[in-house]
């Protein structure tokens, strides 16, 4: 599985394999990893905010 359908299948874009086992393990790390990516992206923005549209109104 490519990376990007991984990401995708996280936060909700595309729908998962429905041959692939669901166990409860799969569902506590899929779980954690769409709450570090949803982290990740808040942080990105917030970087983005504070280096290029902050300094346009000083």
């Amino acid at each position: 599985m490519g990376i990007w359908r991984q990401v995708a299948e996280y936060l909700y874009i595309k729908k998962r394999d429905p041959n692939e086992p669901h166990t409860p393990w799969m569902r506590y790390m899929h779980g954690m990893n769409r709450i570090s990516i949803i982290i990740f992206l808040i942080a990105i923005v917030i970087i983005l905010i504070r280096l290029v549209i902050i300094p346009f109104f000083r």
